[in-house]
Order: structure tokens, then C-alpha cells, then sequence
């Protein structure tokens, strides 16, 4: 069926389809949270909710972020309004479904009413993924696709500690399958949090290799919602103001850690973003990047930031008069040099850009014999998902796989294994 289906996307592109997903996802009534923004807001958020009188909130996080002693002050405000809380912290990144059930079955044990993510993407998916399954009674599988249950989550709040997901603005969670080696997303309107604190002191201490790599998550949101077929104003309007932000206080971020002025203006560059891709959605660079994640685990924000200036190249002869505005937000040109200059600046500049935050060329952990197989699966994932600008053939998916292989491995001609199908699976 799989095949069957495939050939079908690639033989017809599944144009009406598409069409038809572009102009529900333009009308379709998207939540937006309640945004407390600024150093301190993760405290507000906490006295907020101590207000709302939950019976019990479950914390969602990871060790790290639990032994830095980040949520002290959230925790301090709801010890403070009387608001009895249990933290579960054992979320690891890609959000396994083995941890999303540890998380389900301490919910209900607990008899919570309510769910704060605080931590990054993982984190945050894990609580969507927790909450959604706890309000249908529904194991996390059985929800994967669109509007897969019929009862919304508990109330949701998120705190990221990284300014790349745009997750707490955002209508879906992705989880892991690791028995299977994918990556499987959850979306429903519904799992947009109610409220987020977006605080820069808890994005003080964030390593430079993860702000760089999280940053460039945020900047492919953007550009991929900017250029896709579904773009409106507003989302074109979002987008284009994060890619901005994010040019002019990325590199002090990641130079400059505790600059608060930095960190808080990445926050808010992330969220833009997720509220442009979240309606817009995103395209080959994500297609490409969930088969990596799925197969090698290579963190999603690493993997965006590697295939952004191929992918971006692959489609620059559709997109010339987009990469030409996105040229002046990212301020490496002006309305005057032409559209064709224009363009090839803002190409170059997402290269020299990732140079700057010592991103790597190359994918360490790919390998030669897993190319034709991943390349299937991300054409598969575009071609029934996402409103790409250039249509990518199993070819041009190969050649930028290839393009990010480390040298020394593309020498290697490794005999293929016969194709498994356990890759990354989009809504379906």
C-alpha cells in the first residue's frame, strides 16, 4: 500500500489534495496562547496558574533542566498559592513512546488536571503527547495523524528552554517509535498550549552548539512557511519578522549567552515562527531531516540547519523573487539590487551564517547505503504533506543526501542492504 500509494503522490503530485488542505489550512480556526514574555515570566506563569485552583499539575521536563534548578521559580510561585504539583522529568529527546506512557500511567496515577511543559521540543511534545492521550484513553500510536481524538487535552502550559521549536505555539507533537527507528506526529488544534511563558533566564546557560543549532530550527520554520504554497499576509507577515530577529540576535545569543536582550528576542523569533509554520507549514528541509532524526537520532534543529542551504538551493529557481525579500529582512541587501543579486546574497548568507555558529557541513552519522531508502521516505513525506515551492524527485533527494555526506564516507561504495520500512511516518 505504501508503494502503491507513493507512486501515486509522485505520478500526480496529488495536486487537489493539496489544494484542498491549502485553503482549510488558511480558514482553520488555530488557538493562540497567552503569551507572558520577559526575564521573570516563568514565575508569572506559575502564580497564573496557582490562581486557576488546578487540583494537581504535572510538571513535564528532563533531568538536565531539573537538576539546574530551572523551574525553581514556577515552582516556588505554585507552592506559594497552595497548587500541589509532581514532576516527572524522565523525557529524553525524540519523546519515545515508552516515555510518553510513563508519563501517561503518572498522570492518571496522580489524578492531575492539568500539564506545564517546561523544557525544549521533546519536552514539550511529550506533554502534548501526555495530555491528548490521558483525555481519550487512547494509547499515543492511535493518535498519531490528524484530529485523532475526540476529547482535547487537559489544561496545557509551556515554558521552552530553547528558542527553535516554536512548540508552544504550535498544533503538533512528534514523537519516536524507537522499536521501529521513526518519528510519528500528532496534530490537533487543540494541543496548542493555553498559555506560555516565554523567559530568557532560563535560556541563560544553554550551550553555544545547542542555541546555534535550535536558532536555525527557528530560521528554517520561518523560511519554509515564507516560501511554501500555503503562506498568507499574516503568516508571511510572522515569518519574515523572525527571519529578521533571528539574523540580528542569533549570533549575539550564541556568543554571548546571558545576554538577556539576545535570548529574549530569540524566544519571541521562535514563537513567530511556529505561529508562520504552524498555518503554513514547512517543507523538503523538514521532510529530509525527520528520516535523519528517525534513523540516527541527529537532533532535528542540527539536521534543518545542515540541509537548509542545499535544500534552499535545489528551489532557488522557483523562489527568486521570495529569497530576494528575505534577502532585505535578513539584512544582507537592498530593494535595488536586483532580484537575482538579492537572492544569491540571502543563499550565501544562510551558509555563512551556519559557519558563524560553527554548524557542520556535513552529517557524521549518515551512511551511503541508507541514502536510497531515506531519500524515499522523505519524498513520500513531502509529497503527501507539505506545500513545497520545487517538487524534489528521488534524484534531487538523493543528491542533497549526498551533498551532506562527510567526504571521506562518499568514497566508500558500501553494498545496500534491502530496504526496511521503518522510517519516519507523517500525519496521514
Amino acid at each position: 500500500m505504501h508503494n502503491l500509494i507513493s507512486d501515486m503522490a509522485r505520478a500526480f503530485g496529488l495536486p487537489a489534495l493539496k489544494q484542498a488542505a491549502g485553503v482549510v489550512t488558511r480558514r482553520l480556526p488555530i488557538p493562540q496562547p497567552l503569551l507572558l514574555t520577559g526575564p521573570g515570566a516563568s514565575a508569572r506563569l506559575g502564580q497564573v496558574i496557582g490562581d486557576f485552583g488546578h487540583r494537581k499539575v504535572l510538571l513535564v521536563t528532563d533531568t538536565v533542566v531539573a537538576g539546574l534548578g530551572l523551574m525553581a521559580p514556577l515552582t516556588a510561585a505554585l507552592e506559594a498559592a497552595g497548587t500541589p504539583f509532581v514532576v516527572f522529568d524522565a523525557v529524553t529527546p525524540d519523546a519515545p513512546i515508552p516515555v510518553v506512557e510513563q508519563g501517561i500511567a503518572l498522570f492518571e496515577r496522580e489524578r492531575c488536571d492539568a500539564i506545564v511543559a517546561f523544557g525544549g521540543g521533546s519536552v514539550m511534545d511529550a506533554a502534548k503527547a501526555i495530555g491528548l492521550a490521558a483525555a481519550n484513553k487512547k494509547h499515543p500510536r492511535d493518535l498519531v495523524g490528524y484530529f485523532r481524538g475526540w476529547h482535547g487535552p487537559a489544561p496545557l502550559y509551556a515554558v521552552p528552554t530553547t528558542a527553535g521549536t516554536g512548540s508552544e505555539v504550535t498544533v503538533a507533537a512528534v514523537i519516536s517509535d524507537p522499536k521501529h527507528g521513526t518519528k510519528l506526529v500528532i496534530a490537533d488544534t487543540r494541543l496548542v498550549p493555553d498559555m506560555a511563558a516565554l523567559d530568557p533566564c532560563v535560556m541563560t546557560g544553554l550551550p553555544p552548539a545547542i542555541t546555534a543549532a535550535t536558532g536555525m530550527d527557528a530560521l528554517t520554520h520561518a523560511v519554509e512557511a515564507y516560501i511554501g504554497g500555503w503562506s498568507t499576509a499574516g503568516t508571511d507577515r510572522m515569518a519574515l519578522a523572525a527571519v529578521g530577529m533571528i539574523y540580528r540576535y542569533l549570533p549575539m545569543a550564541y556568543r554571548h549567552g546571558d545576554n538577556l536582550e539576545a535570548r529574549e528576542n530569540m524566544a519571541l523569533a521562535s514563537t513567530f515562527a511556529g505561529l508562520a509554520f504552524t498555518r503554513a507549514n514547512v517543507g523538503n528541509v523538514h521532510a529530509i531531516a525527520h528520516q535523519l532524526g528517525g534513523r540516527y537520532h541527529t537532533p532535528h534543529g542540527l539536521a534543518n540547519a545542515i540541509l537548509l542551504p542545499h535544500v534552499l538551493r535545489f528551489c532557488a529557481p522557483d523562489i527568486g523573487a521570495q529569497l530576494a525579500v528575505l534577502a532585505v529582512r535578513a539584512g544582507v541587501g537592498k530593494w535595488g539590487d536586483g532580484q537575482d543579486v538579492l537572492a544569491h546574497r540571502f543563499l550565501d548568507s544562510v551558509e555563512a551564517l551556519n559557519a558563524t555558529l560553527g554548524i557542520p557541513r556535513h552529517l557524521d552519522a549518515l551512511r551511503t547505503q541508507d541514502i536510497p531508502e531515506l531519500a524515499e521516505a522523505a519524498c513520500w513525506e513531502a509529497d503527501t504533506n507539505y506545500p513545497v515551492p520545487r517538487r524534489m524527485t528521488l534524484a534531487d533527494c538523493e543528491a542533497v543526501l549526498h551533498a551532506v555526506l562527510r567526504p571521506k564516507a562518499a568514497r566508500k561504495h558500501t553494498a545496500r542492504k534491502p530496504p526496511r520500512r521503518a522510517v519516519a511516518r507523517a500525519p496521514s
